[in-house]
């Protein structure tokens, strides 16, 4: 299956609208505010959902009238009630594409079915390595030499779907986890809205479950490489 956005008859892509889920703080969601407001992303933000109604992403958006939902999911019998739930919110709302920008929540396999190819989500690894949590941590206590983020699509294997593109940086030998994540989210917030440019813009497409670039079949992720994916 391919998924195509709609572009103008010059070729300029459509504002795409998509659906941003986050849990917690909302930094990457306000990297991507940003860039929209900045005219560089041509997106229409047309919901931010979260599983926490304090979350600091919700009031992000609240502040700058984006359509908000919060969701309990204690309120639900089970997480998959919860996500046929969301998913049928970001039917209504219009959006094509979801973005995973810091969800703390595993999607139920048959609830993001009809999505595949239209969700994303960054990790802060350099995928494979070390999907899930603590990511940092894990990586100082390996040794490497360096440390990243990763956009990928999402599938029903945690963090497991194909990778679109990464970002890396060098691990000094005085990092710790604090040092580590606040170097790397600087470009993690650049990866994401490089990688929702690429798709909005027809660049990026998930084709049979293989990412492909510009008509051609990647053969290992894009590199962020001066706010450029190449």
């Amino acid at each position: 299956m391919t998924t195509t956005f709609s572009h103008t008859a010059n070729n300029e892509p459509m504002s795409l609208p998509i659906a941003v889920l986050a849990s917690g703080r909302g930094s990457n969601l306000a990297a991507l505010i940003d860039a929209h407001e900045a005219g560089k992303l041509p997106v229409d933000i047309v919901l931010v959902a979260s599983d926490k109604a304090e979350a600091p992403a919700l009031r992000s958006a609240e502040a700058h009238d984006i359509p908000t939902l919060a969701l309990d999911p204690k309120s639900f019998a089970n997480r998959r009630e919860f996500d046929f739930t969301l998913f049928e919110y970001i039917y209504h709302s219009g959006a094509q594409l979801v973005v995973l920008a810091g969800f703390m929540r595993i999607l139920d396999a048959q609830a993001i079915q009809a999505w595949q190819g239209r969700i994303i989500n960054i990790h802060p690894s350099l995928l494979p390595k070390y999907r899930g949590l603590h990511t940092h941590r894990r990586a100082l206590a390996a040794g490497d030499a360096e440390h990243g983020a990763s956009v990928h699509f999402v599938t029903a294997e945690l963090d497991g779907g194909p990778v679109i593109a990464q970002t890396r940086i060098p691990i000094h030998s005085g990092d710790d986890e604090e040092t580590l994540a606040a170097r790397l989210l600087a470009q993690e917030h650049r990866l994401l809205v490089a990688c929702v440019d690429a798709i909005a813009r027809g660049r990026v497409a998930l084709r049979d479950g293989v990412v492909h670039c510009d008509g051609e079949t990647l053969r290992e992720p894009l590199r962020l490489v001066n706010g450029t994916l190449t």
